[in-house]
């Protein structure tokens, strides 16, 4: 029982943390410009408090699903036989989504203050930018740690085979469109393009866990039909 309850959570964690990754990223609103951009941000939340408030708590479940989901992935890795890789990725992976909580908990300043009696603009504005000085430096120091931990997660995902060959290809490299979107300071790749990287990402990976829940007999049917190809060439006699 406890295996077929492992079996059964894992893959439906791994589907859902990218669609609510996608919800909350694509609801967040349009900032123009180079990021941070404080003007960008006291326009939208003054715009609606109410969204701004609900898109970054959102941001802020969703980040925790992907932490778990990246825990269940490891899970199926290390059942398929890895011991190292993906176990080095899962903290990296862990401390890079801790620290991108934490910028849409700062972006809570600028809600604040729009909700202060007597504030403009100006004034919301130099409450983000008050912050500045330490959104930058969490928001660089987790994207370079997320960016590591996935790419060991990569390197798992090709050592082991787990997936046939285009599918390899697919998720390894949304997988690293994921990783390295978070680099790019703009609002364009940090919302949109690492929210559907995601989805490209871990659905396929969900199916194939969900299909395959013993990953030894998942690893890579085309290889087993081909092993059995050869060992008919072998034993012409059976």
């Amino acid at each position: 029982m406890p295996n077929a309850r492992k079996l059964s959570y894992g893959p439906i964690i791994v589907a859902l943390a990218p669609a609510a990754l996608f919800a909350a990223l694509v609801g967040h609103p349009y900032l123009a410009g180079r990021l941070p951009n404080d003007t960008a941000v006291a326009a939208a939340v003054a715009a609606d408090t109410t969204r701004w408030g609900l898109v970054h708590l959102a941001a802020g479940l969703a980040s925790g699903l992907v932490i778990l989901a990246f825990l269940a992935i490891h899970d199926y890795l290390r059942d398929a036989g890895d011991r190292r890789l993906s176990a080095v990725g899962v903290p990296f992976v862990v401390i890079g989504s801790t620290l991108f909580v934490m910028l849409p908990a700062m972006e809570f300043a600028a809600l604040a203050a729009a909700q202060t009696a007597g504030t403009n603009l100006a004034d919301i504005a130099a409450a983000q930018a008050a912050l500045q000085e330490w959104f930058v430096p969490v928001m660089v120091i987790g994207a370079l740690s997320f960016a590591t931990g996935v790419l060991a997660f990569i390197r798992s995902i090709t050592t082991m085979g787990i997936l046939s060959t285009p599918l390899t290809a697919v998720v390894v490299g949304a997988l690293a469109v994921m990783a390295l979107s978070r680099l790019v300071p703009l609002a364009a790749a940090q919302l949109y393009l690492h929210s559907a990287a995601a989805i490209l990402a871990l659905w396929p990976l969900a199916y194939h866990m969900w299909t395959y829940p013993t990953p030894g007999a998942a690893a890579q049917p085309g290889r087993a039909h081909e092993s059995h190809h050869m060992a008919t060439w072998e034993s012409p006699g059976v």
